[in-house]
């Protein structure tokens, strides 16, 4: 499997991975994104961004990239990076599919991406990512499962990603919504043969959305890979927006608010890899600090008690806007 490769490593940064939402198109939800990334969000302008990133990630020890078909041209942009450093085969690249990138390059788009759980989907963007990442791809996730997704259910998907698993590539799913916990136990029950079909899972956690936490426990000791998104709630629980309570924190560790954020993440015993959503290598190297944090009791007492219901979680969620 190869997320074995992270569990060998020695940076104290390998278990930190860089995903590519942000900076794979030129409109996310992330707060604060339009101040990151300025006026020019030309392809080219976004591909360099991106290649710097991925330069300072690299160089400071993360191994795990994570990209997605809906992150407009984020596989691309990797791609390119990784054809033009090919002594770099230490890494873990991972994509997704379920998604399409609606939005034709426009920050303002009336819709960004178009979700499809279905077969003839998967086939469409399996030889899209494929013309892109070739063999570089380790792992391919459905993106985004609910408890409601057909993609539990569709037994001649599940044999064909049963046939890439056989082939080599570690086959996962993330989840989203306020029910990511029943999404999780009904994938667990996912057979093809008596085997389980999926080896990872990728699920928000943070510090104001903890509830997957339980079933995010039960993968991993089922022996998935828990890889965990959007531990900075877009955004939400890092200068300037974080909650009073996370600023004390920070300032009691003389590090920012959004290490601190990371760190409260780091400490599950089950979270294998843990995503830094970075749109700058100024932001990265400070998210970066979240595996030197040290939290102490009262700390982590005083964090626990931003946990919001999970509805009123994802309803924020959806209104925030696209920058």
């Amino acid at each position: 499997m190869p997320f074995s490769r992270l569990a060998a490593a020695t940076t104290p940064t390998a278990h930190i991975g860089l995903g590519l939402a942000a900076v794979g198109r030129p409109g996310y939800i992330n707060l604060g994104r339009d101040q990151d990334l300025g006026e020019n969000r030309s392809a080219e302008a976004m591909r360099t961004r991106t290649h710097e990133l991925l330069d300072a990630a690299y160089a400071q020890g993360v191994r795990y990239f994570d990209a997605a078909r809906s992150y407009g041209r984020s596989e691309e942009f990797l791609a390119d990076w990784l054809h033009a450093r090919p002594d770099i085969d230490d890494i873990v690249v991972g994509s997704k599919w379920g998604y399409t990138y609606t939005a034709g390059w426009s920050a303002d788009a009336e819709t960004h991406e178009v979700k499809d759980h279905s077969l003839k989907t998967y086939e469409r963007q399996r030889a899209e990512t494929a013309a892109l990442l070739g063999d570089r791809l380790d792992l391919y996730q459905i993106h985004s499962v609910t408890p409601d997704s057909p993609a539990l259910t569709d037994k001649e998907l599940h044999a064909k990603l049963a046939e890439a698993a056989a082939q080599g590539t570690t086959i996962g799913f993330s989840t989203s919504g306020p029910a990511q916990a029943d999404a999780i136990r009904a994938a667990l029950a996912v057979t093809v043969e008596g085997e389980p079909l999926f080896r990872t899972v990728q699920s928000t956690y943070n510090a104001l959305e903890t509830s997957a936490a339980p079933a995010l426990a039960e993968a991993h000791d089922a022996g998935l890979t828990v890889i965990v998104k959007e531990g900075m709630a877009n955004g939400r629980l890092a200068d300037p927006y974080a909650p009073d309570a996370l600023k004390a924190v920070a300032a009691e560790t003389s590090l920012g608010c959004d290490a601190v954020a990371l760190a409260v993440i780091l400490r599950q015993p089950w979270a294998g890899v843990v995503l830094s959503g970075a749109a700058t290598a100024t932001q990265l190297a400070s998210n970066l600090h979240a595996a030197v944090v040290d939290l102490d009791e009262d700390q982590l007492t005083r964090l626990a008690a931003l946990v919001e219901d999970p509805r009123a979680y994802w309803e924020t969620r959806g209104r925030l806007p696209w920058h």
